[in-house]
């Protein structure tokens, strides 16, 4: 068995899996060290990817040639669109998945995969060189006693790192519940000069279905006509032997519905009644948790106005009785958890078959990083997910790639791939964290995306997929189907910009969609961007319309109706870019930059910014810093 690979990932879970894929897709030799093999890419959380801006992470992952997509494509039972009340900017597809079938999925495509190898075993240490240059990673040290070499090492490793779980006074160490925490991994990381701090996490109990009251909830089925993550699954249609229609074979699954309950005021006092029982309010948990998904506990202290909060009741999967109760997260004691749950309409005879959990656990201050999400301390060491201050599967995985991306072209010696917060959710991401850096669970908004409109999930594929298929991650089949997309596009703009209807044709329609009449001809593109008038609505007027599926209907009906707000939203972002361009030297010395005031001097060499436009964002950072570095630039002849 060898001990020698190009790269050597840390962890199983989503940042892991997306990693290890793309490091072993570009054709370099990967091991992936888990400590449990039957838990690969396991859901330790809400079993259901996408979501509010979580979903354009998915579909961007998807495009640069990423697994997430198909895996929750592939294990979705119930899919719905979020959000169409609202712009096309803030769409959302969430799937409701079988925690069960998404982690075998997840173990297939890493087994398939050649130049990868799964290894179940815990990493004790990294093993380090150093010389007069600095800090160069080249391997690690596992469980056993046994070495492994690399040129880079990527860590994923969630909330393992000295995972600390609390239940009521109860607290143990573990990386989720059931599984051992990683307790050495995070002092070599500290012997090595990463400053590491605390966060906290929590998870709600788990109850069987058999005893719950579905008829005192609402139910919440999913989309009748669902749309998918990742444009590589495969819709198959077959005839019908008994009707002769054509039959869409998709979703891949059985589809279940959801259902919705609430708190009340009963809830909330037994919450308060024991509130000096949980560790979040006796002192015990030092960690800070995620200011948007609290618990229970703090949803009641913090909104102490609101008579309830909502409770999903999800299901985990076709083959198990447990349900997950979303949005009742909790560290109370279990005897508390359970007076409280049994007070909750179609709860009252819940049987719990898992206790809720808080968690703790060690991440890097993720200022430490370049954009590429290698360390400044140690080159050739790269961290992705939980340990960089994320929360969230679908933002581990959008690191998780992009650090595999990156750990393999250096080792190609080719030019990193860094995402500008104009390209991509992923840009934004990784920008956020390593330029303003975090010390709370973060989690992506699409607030937090200043050209969001550009970044819709719909267009995934033209800002990113020619980017996968030049790195190798797209192949040509896939490559190929996208060139056919784009061009039925194209086509269908051109056509509805030429196509041109008359009142006697038109104005009788028009008023059955309550939209104003027309005073002379006018084209279909026009008419489409009227409020009110659909795609499918144009259809009686539309004699030449070509046969296309909804996505690229969808994608056309966007760029006509929002062309304005997308082209004003591009310019911005054209002139926001002039200032990423502008490159900043990797050595430079601020300290010799006269002018910068001491604290503009010690946030610019700590973050060690690429670009002037980067510079701008690091908190502190002032205009009239910005002004002093480009005429020092200037004057050095190293302004770009």
């Amino acid at each position: 068995m060898s001990n020698k690979y190009d790269i050597i990932v840390i962890g199983g879970g989503h940042a892991g899996i997306e990693a290890a894929l793309a490091c072993a897709k570009m054709g370099l030799s990967t091991a992936l060290f888990t400590m449990s093999l039957d838990r690969i890419g396991w859901m330790s959380c809400n079993p259901s990817i996408g979501g509010l801006a979580k979903s354009q992470l998915v579909k961007e992952i998807d495009a640069l040639g990423g697994e997430m997509g198909l895996l929750a494509d592939a294990a979705g039972i119930q899919f719905r669109m979020l959000n169409l009340s609202k712009g096309p900017a803030v769409w959302s597809l969430r799937a409701q998945c079988d925690r069960q079938v998404y982690s075998t999925e997840a173990k297939k495509a890493l087994e398939c995969q050649d130049n990868l190898e799964i290894k179940q075993g815990t990493a004790i240490s990294l093993l380090v060189d150093e010389d007069s240059s600095g800090k160069t990673i080249r391997g690690i040290a596992a469980d056993g006693g046994r070495e492994f070499f690399c040129r880079a090492v990527i860590i994923a490793t969630g909330t393992f790192l000295n995972g600390l779980i609390h239940i009521g006074p109860k607290t143990f160490p573990a990386g989720r519940a059931g599984e051992p925490a990683a307790t050495e991994i995070s002092k070599s990381l500290t012997d090595n000069g990463l400053r590491i701090g605390r966060l906290k996490t929590g998870t709600p109990a788990r109850v069987s279905s058999r005893s719950v009251d579905f008829s005192r909830m609402s139910l919440h089925p999913g989309d009748d006509d669902p749309q998918r993550f990742s444009n590589r699954t495969e819709v198959y249609e077959t005839i019908s032997p008994r009707t002769g229609q054509k039959r869409r074979i998709w979703p891949k699954l059985k589809q279940v519905p959801c259902h919705l309950t609430s708190t009340n005021e009963a809830t909330h006092k037994i919450i308060l009644e024991n509130i000096g029982s949980s560790p979040l309010y006796s002192g015990k948990i030092k960690g800070i948790g995620p200011r948007y998904c609290p618990s229970i506990e703090d949803k009641v202290v913090r909104f102490s106005g609101r008579s309830h909060h909502q409770v999903f009741i999800e299901p985990e999967g076709l083959d198990t009785d447990e349900l997950y109760l979303n949005g009742i997260s909790s560290s109370l004691p279990e005897e508390v958890q359970e007076k409280f749950i049994h007070s909750i309409a179609g709860l009252e005879e819940a049987r719990i078959m898992r206790f809720g959990y808080a968690i703790e656990y060690d991440y890097v201050f993720p200022t430490q990083l370049f954009p590429t999400l290698e360390t400044k301390q140690i080159r050739g060491l790269y961290l992705a997910g939980q340990i960089n201050g994320t929360s969230g599967y679908e933002e581990a995985a959008a690191q998780g790639l992009l650090a595999g991306i990156n750990a393999a072209l250096k080792i190609k010696d080719t030019e990193p791939l860094i995402l500008g917060r104009d390209q991509a959710y992923i840009g934004v991401l990784i920008d956020d964290l390593v330029t303003k850096g975090t010390e709370e669970p973060y989690r992506m908004f699409t607030s937090r995306a200043e050209h969001r409109l550009l970044l819709r999930q719909d267009n995934a594929p033209e800002r990113l997929l020619p980017t996968g298929h030049q790195i190798g991650l797209v192949g040509e089949d896939v490559w190929g189907r996208f060139q056919s997309r784009q061009d039925k596009i194209s086509r269908e703009l051109i056509r509805l910009s030429q196509e041109t209807v008359y009142p006697e044709q038109a104005n009788d329609i028009l008023q059955t969609l309550n939209t104003a009449p027309l005073s002379g001809a006018c084209r279909l593109d026009d008419m489409l961007k009227r409020p009110g008038i659909s795609y499918a609505s144009l259809l009686p007027l539309d004699q030449h319309r070509p046969e296309l599926d909804r996505e690229i209907t969808e994608r056309v009906e966007i760029e006509i109706k929002y062309q304005g707000y997308i082209k004003r939203q591009r310019e911005m972002a054209d002139k926001a870019a002039e200032l990423e361009h502008k490159a900043v030297p990797a050595g430079l010395d601020y300290s010799a930059v006269y002018g910068l005031s001491g604290e503009a001097r010690q946030k610019l060499a700590l973050i060690k910014p690429l670009s002037i436009g980067q510079a701008t964002r690091i908190s502190g950072i002032t205009p009239s810093d910005i002004g002093v570095l480009l005429v020092h630039l200037k004057k050095t002849g190293s302004a770009r």
